[in-house]
């Protein structure tokens, strides 16, 4: 079953198209590197498939439902580079009001759970604003997380986290795919990439240049794809 269908999607800023019929699609259960260099589209295709933005031309499904539908879009966990956070309330008040808003049955627990998990408990109290941007970005994986969502989006999630913090992480993602969820992950740290990924896809100025396995060959070699397939027109 696919839980991502991208069909024939454009996307255009005045006249210039920014996507040019971009078709793929995602299978449950599975992670995807979406990769590419910077301004060849990854983060206009992710915001399209959170159905945070619309496509000039073409559809995008998310388990059976339109991307832009309520329904579709409570089952997406978003992780972007707008963090989109409340600076002004603390670290607990930011998950238990994303909980309240997704409709969880105890939206204190689940924050405390995050937090704990995310290595945040002993600073749930402290307001975001005072964060480092190192515990703004766990802080934001855990409201990813939290409402347990069937698919989850990810835009340069590595930016900002030590080492301790990748590691946590890729097993959240690792956990994440073995349950069954659906994981679309964009980065330019390849390797962290590629380690979780079971599918890649490269986008090339706004083409889907190459879609397919990850293969032992780009893991080894973490160059190979844009040698083979980046100047793809």
């Amino acid at each position: 079953m696919s839980a991502i269908e991208v069909a024939g999607v454009w996307k255009f800023y005045g006249d210039f198209p920014a996507l040019r019929e971009v078709s793929f699609n995602v299978e449950a259960g599975t992670c995807l590197a979406l990769l590419g260099r910077n301004g060849a589209g990854k983060t206009t295709l992710l915001r399209i498939i959170a159905g945070l933005s619309r496509a000039g031309r073409g559809q995008v499904r998310i388990l059976g439902g339109e991307a832009r539908e309520q329904a579709a879009r409570a089952r997406i966990g978003i992780l972007g580079h707008g963090i989109s956070l409340y600076d002004e309330l603390s670290a607990f008040e930011n998950l238990r009001l994303f909980g309240r808003l997704y409709g969880l049955a105890d939206p204190a627990k689940s924050a405390l759970a995050w937090l704990e998990r995310t290595g945040l408990e002993r600073v749930r109290h402290g307001l975001v604003r005072e964060f480092s941007r190192g515990m703004r970005q766990r802080l934001a994986v855990a409201r990813a997380f939290l409402h347990d969502p069937s698919v989850l989006l990810l835009d340069e999630p590595f930016t900002s986290l030590d080492d301790r913090a990748i590691a946590l992480l890729q097993g959240l993602l690792c956990d994440a795919v073995a349950q069954g969820r659906t994981v679309v992950l964009s980065t330019h740290q390849l390797r962290e990439a590629l380690e979780l990924a079971t599918r890649v896809a490269l986008l090339v100025r706004g083409r889907l240049a190459h879609a397919g396995p990850r293969t032992d060959e780009m893991l080894e070699d973490t160059g190979w794809l844009y040698r083979h397939y980046g100047e793809a027109p």
